[in-house]
Protein backbone atom coordinates (compact mmCIF):
# COMPACT_ATOMS: atom_id res chain seq x y z
CA UNK A 1 0.00 0.00 0.00
CA UNK A 2 2.63 2.54 0.99
CA UNK A 3 5.33 2.13 -1.66
CA UNK A 4 6.28 5.73 -2.48
CA UNK A 5 3.22 7.23 -0.77
CA UNK A 6 3.63 10.62 0.94
CA UNK A 7 2.41 10.72 4.55
CA UNK A 8 0.99 13.89 6.11
CA UNK A 9 0.16 14.31 9.80
CA UNK A 10 -2.24 17.03 10.95
CA UNK A 11 -0.88 18.41 14.24
CA UNK A 12 -4.03 19.88 15.73
CA UNK A 13 -6.83 17.77 17.17
CA UNK A 14 -9.68 16.80 14.84
CA UNK A 15 -13.17 15.53 15.66
CA UNK A 16 -12.90 11.91 14.55
CA UNK A 17 -16.61 11.09 14.83
CA UNK A 18 -16.98 11.66 11.11
CA UNK A 19 -15.79 9.26 8.48
CA UNK A 20 -14.66 9.57 4.88
CA UNK A 21 -16.24 12.86 3.84
CA UNK A 22 -15.33 14.74 7.03
CA UNK A 23 -11.71 13.61 6.86
CA UNK A 24 -11.56 14.47 3.16
CA UNK A 25 -12.80 17.97 4.08
CA UNK A 26 -10.19 18.19 6.86
CA UNK A 27 -7.52 17.19 4.34
CA UNK A 28 -8.52 20.09 2.11
CA UNK A 29 -8.80 22.53 5.03
CA UNK A 30 -5.76 21.60 7.15
CA UNK A 31 -3.29 19.99 4.75
CA UNK A 32 -4.55 22.00 1.77
CA UNK A 33 -4.31 19.05 -0.58
CA UNK A 34 -6.63 16.96 -2.69
CA UNK A 35 -7.53 13.90 -0.59
CA UNK A 36 -7.64 11.80 -3.78
CA UNK A 37 -3.96 12.52 -4.52
CA UNK A 38 -2.85 9.11 -3.27
CA UNK A 39 -1.12 10.45 -0.15
CA UNK A 40 -1.92 9.13 3.33
CA UNK A 41 -3.44 11.70 5.72
CA UNK A 42 -3.31 11.19 9.49
CA UNK A 43 -5.49 12.89 12.12
CA UNK A 44 -5.47 12.78 15.95
CA UNK A 45 -8.34 13.26 18.36
CA UNK A 46 -8.04 15.78 21.22
CA UNK A 47 -6.81 13.21 23.76
CA UNK A 48 -4.37 11.76 21.18
CA UNK A 49 -5.37 8.20 22.01
CA UNK A 50 -7.01 7.70 18.60
CA UNK A 51 -5.66 8.15 15.12
CA UNK A 52 -7.47 7.95 11.79
CA UNK A 53 -5.80 7.68 8.41
CA UNK A 54 -7.43 8.51 5.09
CA UNK A 55 -6.03 7.19 1.82
CA UNK A 56 -7.41 7.17 -1.73
CA UNK A 57 -6.99 3.80 -3.46
CA UNK A 58 -7.69 4.26 -7.19
CA UNK A 59 -11.49 4.15 -6.93
CA UNK A 60 -12.37 4.87 -3.32
CA UNK A 61 -11.26 5.89 0.14
CA UNK A 62 -9.63 3.60 2.69
CA UNK A 63 -10.10 4.54 6.33
CA UNK A 64 -7.80 3.16 9.02
CA UNK A 65 -8.50 3.74 12.71
CA UNK A 66 -6.27 2.97 15.69
CA UNK A 67 -7.22 3.37 19.34
CA UNK A 68 -4.56 2.94 21.99
CA UNK A 69 -5.60 0.92 25.03
CA UNK A 70 -3.39 3.17 27.18
CA UNK A 71 -1.08 6.10 26.61
CA UNK A 72 -1.14 8.64 23.80
CA UNK A 73 0.31 9.07 20.36
CA UNK A 74 3.36 11.33 20.63
CA UNK A 75 3.31 14.69 18.90
CA UNK A 76 6.56 15.64 17.19
CA UNK A 77 8.02 18.76 18.71
CA UNK A 78 7.04 21.76 16.64
CA UNK A 79 9.34 24.59 15.75
CA UNK A 80 6.47 26.96 15.11
CA UNK A 81 3.17 26.82 17.02
CA UNK A 82 1.28 27.85 13.87
CA UNK A 83 2.37 24.67 12.07
CA UNK A 84 -0.79 22.92 10.85
CA UNK A 85 0.72 19.68 9.51
CA UNK A 86 3.97 17.91 8.75
CA UNK A 87 5.10 15.41 6.18
CA UNK A 88 6.70 12.34 7.74
CA UNK A 89 8.58 9.35 6.38
CA UNK A 90 7.11 5.87 6.23
CA UNK A 91 9.59 4.77 8.92
CA UNK A 92 8.28 7.57 11.14
CA UNK A 93 4.73 6.43 10.39
CA UNK A 94 5.62 2.97 11.71
CA UNK A 95 7.05 4.55 14.87
CA UNK A 96 3.96 6.71 15.29
CA UNK A 97 1.61 3.72 14.93
CA UNK A 98 3.66 1.96 17.63
CA UNK A 99 3.14 5.09 19.82
CA UNK A 100 6.88 5.80 19.74
CA UNK A 101 8.25 9.33 19.36
CA UNK A 102 9.73 10.41 16.06
CA UNK A 103 13.48 10.91 16.65
CA UNK A 104 14.82 14.43 16.27
CA UNK A 105 17.30 13.29 13.60
CA UNK A 106 14.29 12.31 11.47
CA UNK A 107 13.28 15.94 11.16
CA UNK A 108 9.94 16.04 9.34
CA UNK A 109 8.98 18.63 6.78
CA UNK A 110 6.97 21.38 8.52
CA UNK A 111 4.17 23.33 6.82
Amino acid sequence: MLGGVCVFLALGPVDLRGAFDRLAAMTRLIVQQDPTSGALYLFYNRRRNRLKALWWDKNGYVLLYKRLSKGTFPLPSRLDPTTAYIQISQADLARLLAALPIPIDHAPTYH
